[in-house]
Parts: C-alpha cells; structure tokens; sequence
C-alpha cells in the first residue's frame, strides 16, 4: 500500500447526470461511502460501494479539493476510480 506522499497516482473520475466535475491524476481520495468514510490509495483492490451524502476529498499534486456528493456510488478498479454521484457539486 501506497502512502499519499510517495508520488504514485491514480486516475479518478468524478460524473454526475449533468456534467464531468474531475478527471486527472490523485495521489489520495476520501469518499462518503455509505457505511462510513473510505480511503483509497494507488493499487487500492477492486471494489465497488454506494456513496452517502458528504463530502468527497481529493488530494492531488495541487493540494486538496472538496466535492459534496449525494448518492451514487464508488467502483475502484485497475488503478482506476469512478465516481457516478446523483447530486455533485464542487464544495466551497
């Protein structure tokens, strides 16, 4: 497992029904999984899970940013992460 700080990414994609909110490369993404927060790093395993309402953080070589989700759910797969949320919106 990879730490945040080691330089291997990940490429995330963040879709709601209206538009692409983020696509690139992210050293480390938190989302509102629906049984609590769930961290994933590069080489995370496969997995799929629903999304809750909150808040989804990426950090990226840019720093951090904030997304609020609403609904939806999370697939990680091949070093590859997909966001599909029924509400997302950059947060302030």
């Amino acid at each position: 497992m990879a730490d945040p700080g080691s330089g291997r990414g990940f490429n995330l994609s963040i879709v709601s029904p209206e538009k692409a909110l983020f696509e690139g490369e992210v050293s480390f993404v938190v989302v509102p999984a629906f049984d609590g927060e769930l961290g994933i790093l590069a080489g995370h395993a496969p997995l799929m899970a629903l999304l809750s309402d909150g808040v989804l953080r990426v950090e990226t070589a840019a720093g951090t940013q904030r997304f609020r989700v609403k609904g939806g759910f999370v697939q990680v797969v091949d070093n590859k992460v997909s966001v599909l949320s029924e509400i997302a919106e950059e947060a302030a």
